[in-house]
C-alpha cells in the first residue's frame, strides 16, 4: 500500500491522495479507501451509489492527535486532539473531527492518525459530501488501527457512529455508501443491513442515460434555476427528473433515453443561455458499488 502514490497502474485520484499525505505529514499511508457519492431514486428509502468517489489516506499514530489535511483546503490543515476540550476547528474539518472522536471513545483509533481527504465533486456539484466522507474516514481509520488479522468493525457499527457524530445526516446514503452494489438500488428499512432489499437499477444496461445536473446561479436564484432546468429536460425528453437528496440542493438528476441526451444538453444550455442564466453541468453518473480498500 505504501507504493500507490508512486504506482503507475493506479487510479489517479488515489496515487494523488496517498501522495499529498506523504507530502502534508512526511510519512506514507497505510491505507487508502474510496467511498461513493450516494442519490435517492425519488424516495427516502430507496438510494444507490454514484461512481464518482471521495478518498480518505491514512497513517496510525500513538500520540491521541489527529493531523486532517485537504487538497480542497490546503491552507487549513490543522493538528487537534482526540480527548479533552475542543479546539477550534476549520470549518471543512468539523465533521471529520467529530466522527475521529467519536470512533476513539468507542475504541477505534485512539492512538491518533494522520489523514489526508479529497473528492471528485463538491457539494457544488449537488450530491451530499459529508456522507461518503464520514464512510471513507471511517473504514480507513478503522483499519489502520486494526492490526494483524484483526478484521475491520462491522459497517453497520461504522454507520452507527457517523451517525452520532453527524445526528443530522443522510443515514438512508450512508446505507448506500456502505453496502451498495452496481447496478443495484437499495430500499432500506431502519438501521439494518437485513432488512434491506437490491432492487435492479442499471440505466445502461437498458440503453438509457442518468446524468447529474448542477446548477450555477446563487442562492437566491436556486429554486427559480432548477425548476427551469427540470421543465426544459422534460420538454426534451427527459424520462424522469428528481432531486438527488432529501435537502434542497443545487442539484437534479436526470434519466433519459441515450439518443435524447445531446438534445436535453442543449436545450437546458439554450434555455438557460437566453435567460441570461449560468449554463448548468451535466455529469455522468454510473450506478456503484460500496466503499471499499484501494491497494
Amino acid at each position: 500500500m505504501t507504493a500507490i502514490a508512486h504506482r503507475p497502474t493506479a487510479d489517479p485520484l488515489f496515487r494523488l491522495v496517498a501522495y499529498a499525505l506523504e507530502t502534508a505529514h512526511d510519512r506514507p499511508p497505510a491505507a487508502v479507501w474510496s467511498a461513493p457519492h450516494a442519490f435517492h431514486l425519488g424516495s427516502p428509502a430507496l438510494v444507490a451509489a454514484a461512481g464518482w468517489p471521495v478518498a480518505a489516506a491514512a497513517a496510525p499514530r500513538d500520540d491521541g492527535r489527529v493531523r486532517l489535511s485537504s487538497l480542497g483546503h490546503p491552507a487549513q490543515s490543522c493538528d487537534l486532539p482526540l480527548s479533552g476540550p475542543y479546539p477550534t476547528t476549520p470549518e471543512w474539518a468539523a465533521r471529520t473531527y467529530a466522527l475521529l472522536r467519536t470512533m476513539a471513545r468507542a475504541g477505534h483509533g485512539r492512538g491518533g492518525t494522520d489523514l489526508h481527504v479529497h473528492g471528485t465533486l463538491t457539494e457544488a456539484a449537488g450530491l451530499s459530501v459529508g456522507e461518503p466522507m464520514d464512510c471513507a474516514v471511517a473504514l480507513a481509520v478503522a483499519d489502520v488501527h486494526g492490526g494483524p488479522g484483526r478484521p475491520l468493525p462491522p459497517r453497520g457499527r461504522l454507520a452507527e457512529l457517523a451517525r452520532e457524530a453527524a445526528p443530522d445526516g443522510d443515514e438512508a446514503l450512508r446505507r448506500a455508501v456502505l453496502f451498495a452494489r452496481p447496478g443495484t438500488a437499495l430500499l432500506t428499512e431502519g438501521h439494518r443491513e437485513r432488512a434491506e432489499r437490491r432492487i435492479p437499477f442499471d440505466p445502461g444496461a437498458s440503453g438509457a442515460r442518468l446524468v447529474l445536473l448542477a446548477t450555477r446561479g446563487g442562492a437566491a436564484d436556486r429554486d427559480g434555476d432548477l425548476l427551469r432546468a427540470a421543465e426544459c429536460a422534460r420538454l426534451a425528453g427527459a424520462l424522469s427528473v428528481w432531486p438527488p437528496g432529501n435537502r434542497s440542493g443545487r442539484g437534479l438528476l436526470v434519466l433519459l433515453p441515450g439518443d435524447r441526451l445531446t438534445a436535453v444538453r442543449s436545450a437546458v444550455a439554450n434555455d438557460f443561455r437566453d435567460a441570461g442564466r449560468p449554463v448548468p453541468r451535466f455529469l455522468n453518473i454510473a450506478v456503484a458499488g460500496a466503499a471499499r480498500r484501494e491497494e
